[in-house]
């Protein structure tokens, strides 16, 4: 079994490669129990949170079956054909993700400038609250998703603008599906929630420049995510 500890960047991406590689090299054949969630913390040292979401991404895949109770097994008749065959399917295109990020970087970016100066404290809060919903649901991509739309709405109710809150609100299905979509085929990772909770901190020590620093950070990861999908394995 080869097996390496794993450096802290695209953590999930490197776990769900490591766990697949040994299938595909028949370390871990059809309908052998994989290593256990803190086992395989311990092995590639990283968090439960990235082992949880390359599992999900396996498991979304086909490559492996989790039994309640039993663990995660890899799935029977697989083979390496099959194995490279299984791309996630990404239901937006990566023009639409290109939009949606670009339509981001223009209406959140100014949206963060004006809650920093005009917050009040329960818009904090609010913030705060979308922010603890995410951190209760990093094992569910669909309510996270559903917790992350809330953390960027309300940033925007926290501008004061009801003009933004009104064009957010006519692209809120799309923002949400966009949101959707990369929780699902990337999984929900610790770099994700670590920069939801730096965005947090930037905008309560009203640092806009810092907040703004650390979104474009997330979405230059997603765009380099986006581009290199259809070669990903």
């Amino acid at each position: 079994m080869i097996i390496k500890a794993i450096e802290k960047q695209n953590v999930v991406d490197e776990v769900y490669d490591q766990i697949k590689s040994n299938i595909i090299t028949a370390k871990w054949k059809p309908g052998d129990k994989i290593p256990s969630e803190n086992e395989l913390c311990q092995m590639f040292n990283v968090s439960r949170v990235s082992v949880r979401s390359a599992i999900q991404k396996l498991r979304a895949v086909g490559i492996i079956t989790t039994h309640h109770g039993k663990g995660s097994f890899v799935s029977p008749s697989i083979n390496e054909s099959i194995l490279n065959s299984f791309i996630p399917v990404m239901n937006l295109s990566e023009q639409e993700f290109l939009d949606m990020m670009e339509f981001r970087e223009t209406i959140e970016f100014k949206c963060i400038d004006l809650a920093v100066e005009r917050a009040e404290e329960k818009d904090i809060q609010q913030i705060g609250q979308a922010l603890q919903k995410m951190i209760a649901n990093k094992d569910d991509f669909v309510k996270y998703s559903q917790g992350d739309l809330e953390f960027h709405f309300a940033i925007v109710r926290a501008s004061k603008n009801e003009l933004f809150l009104k064009l957010m609100n006519a692209v809120k299905d799309a923002y949400y599906y966009y949101l959707e979509e990369l929780n699902r085929v990337f999984g929900v990772n610790e770099e994700s929630l670590q920069g939801h909770i730096a965005q947090y901190e930037a905008i309560r020590n009203k640092d806009a420049g810092k907040a703004k620093e650390l979104i474009a950070i997330g979405m230059e990861e997603n765009r380099r995510k986006i581009a290199q999908l259809k070669n990903h394995f």
